[in-house]
């Protein structure tokens, strides 16, 4: 692609980083998105590129918002955690204290900190739902109000990976009276000044990029067996791996807070560059210390049943050698590292795999010294 078509600011000893981000567009498919990286609190690298829509020709801009699917999920824990890190939440007590109708079914001592590591056994729903379910908040929340474990909870985790939002921000709402998406604008977003939404103004809708590589069938391209925990999860209700839905008008309006945040590469970065600082941000501490610390250490570890493959979970992130965050089914990244003060966010409106936003990150350890697993 043309050179003229990357725009931001990448500071030269970044250097390889920026031309990282220009490989994923002339040698690794991309068509565009954005990256961030926030080292020792300063913005080293924020690069944007591509198109927005191809269908339109517009271009990715500075405050271009893009769909970035599980990147979403550390979004969804800070809120928790910033009202137990308060006093109105404790995470050693039964959800159903704040959530009443949660204890039914077996859940009645689940406490709230399994909500946050993936280990309440709630990984999908065996009552079928229509995709108008993907809308209402309600009527989820008491399906899974209702909904029995699929493991013994406690015993083992697996990725709650369409309902974690919606686990964690009921919660929230109980206890706060807010919606998750404005306790998020309220407390975190607009403290830290962070671009990252669960539920789109009209004015923020119309800075989406449209998200593309959703034609078709992605479980069944992706040879993922429909029989499996991992497909019988996504798959109910039906649409969440549509484009079709995922860039309609209604998707971006509704809070599905697992997966449907919103956000530029420099907001997911600007998130980890605070967790990565110990809970400030721009001089303005959020969380104390003491929670950054719990939420970026392992909690549980071992084999995750949705993923099939080991995962240690701290609260929302995955934890690795390397640092922690999150990646969404597509290609979008967020990650940090509290040794190496940085907070990264590589975001893509283009699904696929995530060779680009590793070949940045790598580039960006290269350059502050540290080793990736492969």
């Amino acid at each position: 692609m043309p050179q003229a078509l990357i725009a931001g600011h990448c500071d030269k000893a970044f250097a390889a980083v920026g031309h990282a981000f220009e490989r994923c567009f002339t040698e690794l498919g991309e068509t565009g998105a954005g990256i961030c990286a926030v080292v020792g609190g300063r913005p080293v690298v924020d690069l944007w590129g591509g198109l927005a829509d191809p269908a339109s020709g517009h271009v990715w801009r500075r405050n271009t918002l893009v769909h970035v699917y599980s990147v979403s999920k550390p979004f969804a824990a800070i809120c928790l955690l910033l009202l137990a890190d308060r006093g109105a939440v404790d995470l050693d007590a039964p959800v159903a204290r704040y959530w009443p109708e949660f204890g039914q079914a077996g859940k009645a001592e689940i406490p709230v900190r399994w909500l946050l590591t993936h280990q309440a056994g709630l990984v999908g729903l065996r009552r079928p739902l229509d995709a108008a379910a993907i809308y209402d908040w309600d009527r989820i929340a008491q399906t899974l109000a209702e909904e029995e474990p699929w493991w013994k909870p406690g015993t083992c985790h697996g990725e709650h990976a369409w309902f974690y939002g919606h686990l964690v921000g009921e919660v929230v709402r109980r206890v706060s009276g807010r919606s998750i998406g404005a306790y998020l604008r309220d407390a975190v977003a607009g403290p830290w000044n962070i671009d990252f939404h669960f539920g789109l103004t009209a004015p923020d809708a119309a800075r989406c990029a449209t998200v593309t590589g959703l034609d078709g069938d992605w479980l069944a391209e992706k040879r993922i067996p429909g029989d499996s925990m991992y497909a019988r999860a996504l798959g109910n209700p039906p649409g969440l791996l549509s484009g079709a839905i995922i860039n309609s008008a209604a998707w971006r309006r509704a809070e599905f807070p697992a997966i449907n945040g919103h956000g530029s590469a420099r907001g997911v970065a600007r998130l980890y560059a605070g967790l990565a600082a110990g809970g400030t941000l721009g001089g303005r501490r959020l969380l104390s210390s003491e929670m950054v610390a719990q939420a970026v250490s392992v909690q549980t570890a071992g084999l995750d049943l949705l993923l099939e493959r080991h995962v240690s979970w701290g609260f929302g992130v995955q934890i690795e050698p390397d640092g922690f965050g999150m990646a969404g089914v597509g290609g979008s990244l967020g990650w940090g590292s509290v040794e190496h003060d940085f907070g990264f966010a590589y975001v893509t409106a283009h699904m696929a795999d995530h060779d680009r936003a590793l070949a940045c990150y790598r580039s960006l350890a290269d350059t502050l010294g540290f080793a990736v697993d492969p």
